[in-house]
C-alpha cells in the first residue's frame, strides 16, 4: 500500500481552492436571502407570509430535484461543462429575482437559482483532481467552507439589504457567480479524465441498500428535520429583531455575535463528541437544546435579552449538528457506498429546506410568529423522539486503497485476506476501478499486516 503523504500537489491545492470557493459562494448566494427577505417583501407585489416562505424554501425543491442528474451528466460531457451550466443557471435566477417587483419573481428568481444544481459535479471534479490519501481532506474543507458561507451570509445579507435593497442582495449573488465562471475558467485545473468515485458520487446500484437502513435513514431524518426548522424560523426571526429593538440595518452584528459564540461553544462539544466517541450523546443533546430554545422563541420574550439567549442555544445546536452529522454517516455508511449515503443526504436536506419554508409561512400566515416557532418546537421534539433509539457510531473510518495488477487476478482471496486483518470491518473491491474500499477501526486496525498485504509484489 502507497505510503499516505500529507502534502499537496500544486494541481489539488488549486483545485480544493477553487472549488471549495465556487461551492461556499453558491451557498452564500442562497443563505443571503435568509435573514432579509421576510422583512422587505412588504415592498413585493402580492406579498403574504406563506409566499415568503415559499420563496424562502423553494430552491430546495429544484436542488432536490436535479443534483443527482447534474452529476450523471457531469460523468458524461464533463465536470467543468455541467458546473459553467450550474453557475449560469444560478446567475440568471439572481437577475430574474432582482428585476421582480412580485414575490411570484421572487419564487421563480429563486426556484431558477436552485436549478443550478452543481454540488455533485463540484465534489466529482474534486475527486478527479485529488488522490485518495489526500481526498478525505480535501472534502473536509468543502464541509467546512459551507459553515463559513453560512456565517457571513447571516452578516453580509442583512448589511446589503440595508444599504442597497432587496435587488441588491440578488444583484451582488449574480456578481458573484459571474467571478466564480472566471474561477471555473481559470484557476481550477480540468480532470484528466472523469471517473467515478463510490466515496463521492451516486452509484445507483446501491440505492436501495442504502435507503433501507434504519441508521442512515435516521440521518437523512435529522438533516431534513434540520434545515426544515432553520428554513422555517426564519420567516419570523428577522421581526423578533426588529420586536428587540434591533433596527434593520444592525442585524447583522447581531448575527455575528450570536453566530461567533455558537461557534466557540460548539468546538469543545465537537471533540466530546469525536474524541471520546459520545456521538450520540451529543446528537441528542443538540436536538434536545434546539426544541428547548424553539419553545423559548415561542414563548413572549420579557426582557428582549431571552431572544438573543435562545438564538444561541439554537445556533450551537445546529452548528453541532451540522458538523457531526456527516461524520456519523461516514462511520456508518458500508464500504464503497459513501457516495450514494451522501447523496442521498444531501437530498434529504434540500427536501427539508423547501418544506421548511413552506411550513414556516403557513404558520406564519394562520397562527403568527409565536406559532412558527411552537409548530417547530412539537416537530423537532418527535426528531428527538425518533432519534432516541439510534445506536452510538462505531469508531469507524473510510480507506480507499489502489490495487496492482497480482492482487487483480485473485480478489476472492484477496477479500479473504483483508477481512481477517485485526480492524478491517468492511471490504469492497472494485476490479472495474482498480479500488479497495475499506472501512476501518484506526484505534484497533493492524496496520503493518494491511501494508503487507495490499504492497506490490518485489521485482
Amino acid at each position: 500500500m502507497r505510503k499516505v503523504s500529507a502534502l499537496l500537489l500544486a494541481s489539488e491545492r488549486r483545485a480544493i481552492s477553487g472549488l471549495a470557493g465556487l461551492y461556499a459562494s453558491r451557498m452564500l448566494g442562497l443563505f443571503m436571502v435568509l435573514p432579509v427577505l421576510a422583512l422587505y417583501a412588504d415592498t413585493l407585489e402580492g406579498s403574504t407570509p406563506l409566499l415568503v416562505g415559499v420563496a424562502l424554501g423553494i430552491y430546495g425543491l429544484t436542488q432536490a430535484t436535479l443534483q443527482i442528474p447534474f452529476g450523471l451528466l457531469s460523468d458524461r460531457i464533463g465536470r467543468k461543462q455541467v458546473i459553467a451550466m450550474g453557475l449560469v443557471i444560478f446567475a440568471l435566477g439572481s437577475v430574474i429575482a432582482a428585476l421582480s417587483d412580485s414575490i411570484a419573481g421572487v419564487i421563480a428568481g429563486r426556484a431558477l437559482q436552485g436549478c443550478g444544481a452543481v454540488a455533485a459535479a463540484i465534489m466529482a471534479l474534486l475527486a478527479d483532481q485529488t488522490r485518495e490519501e489526500v481526498r478525505t481532506a480535501a472534502m473536509a474543507t468543502i464541509g467546512l467552507s459551507i459553515g463559513v458561507s453560512f456565517a457571513i451570509a447571516m452578516v453580509l445579507g442583512p448589511w446589503l439589504a440595508a444599504w442597497a435593497g432587496l435587488a441588491g442582495v440578488f444583484w451582488f449573488t449574480a456578481l458573484l457567480t459571474l467571478v466564480g465562471l472566471l474561477v471555473l475558467w481559470r484557476w481550477v485545473p480540468s480532470a484528466p479524465r472523469r471517473r467515478r468515485h463510490r466515496d463521492v458520487g451516486m452509484d445507483r446500484q446501491q440505492f436501495k441498500s442504502v435507503i433501507i437502513r434504519p441508521d442512515l435513514w435516521r440521518l437523512d431524518v435529522s438533516i431534513f428535520a434540520l434545515h426544515l426548522v432553520l428554513m422555517a424560523i426564519f420567516v419570523a426571526v428577522p421581526f423578533r429583531l426588529l420586536n428587540a429593538g434591533v433596527a434593520i440595518e444592525y442585524h447583522g452584528l447581531a448575527y455575528l455575535g450570536i453566530m461567533a459564540l455558537s461557534f466557540v461553544a460548539m468546538v469543545p462539544l465537537i471533540i466530546v463528541a469525536e474524541k471520546q466517541q459520545r456521538m450520540r450523546l451529543m446528537c441528542l443533546a443538540a436536538i434536545g437544546a434546539i426544541v428547548l430554545s424553539l419553545a423559548g422563541l415561542g414563548l413572549p420574550l420579557s426582557p428582549s435579552y431571552w431572544l438573543f439567549v435562545w438564538l444561541f442555544v439554537f445556533f450551537t445546536g445546529f452548528n453541532l449538528l451540522e458538523a457531526t452529522l456527516p461524520s456519523m454517516l461516514s462511520k456508518l455508511a458500508p464500504a464503497g457506498a459513501k457516495g450514494t449515503a451522501m447523496g442521498v443526504y444531501s437530498t434529504s436536506q434540500f427536501l427539508g429546506a423547501f418544506l421548511g419554508g413552506t411550513l414556516g409561512g403557513l404558520l406564519a400566515h394562520y397562527g403568527g410568529l409565536n406559532a412558527v416557532f411552537i409548530g417547530c418546537a412539537g416537530l423537532a421534539l418527535c426528531w428527538w423522539i425518533a432519534m432516541w433509539r439510534m445506536p452510538a457510531p462505531p469508531p469507524l473510518s473510510s480507506e480507499v486503497v489502489a490495487l496492482h495488477e497480482t492482487q487483480a487476478d485473485a480478489l476472492d482471496l484477496l477479500m479473504e485476506h483483508l477481512a481477517d486483518v485485526v480492524g478491517v470491518e468492511d471490504v469492497m473491491v472494485v476490479p472495474e476501478e482498480r479500488l479497495v474500499y475499506l472501512k476501518v477501526n484506526r484505534q484497533q486496525l493492524d496496520q503493518a499486516a494491511l501494508n503487507k498485504l495490499m504492497a506490490p509484489p518485489k521485482s
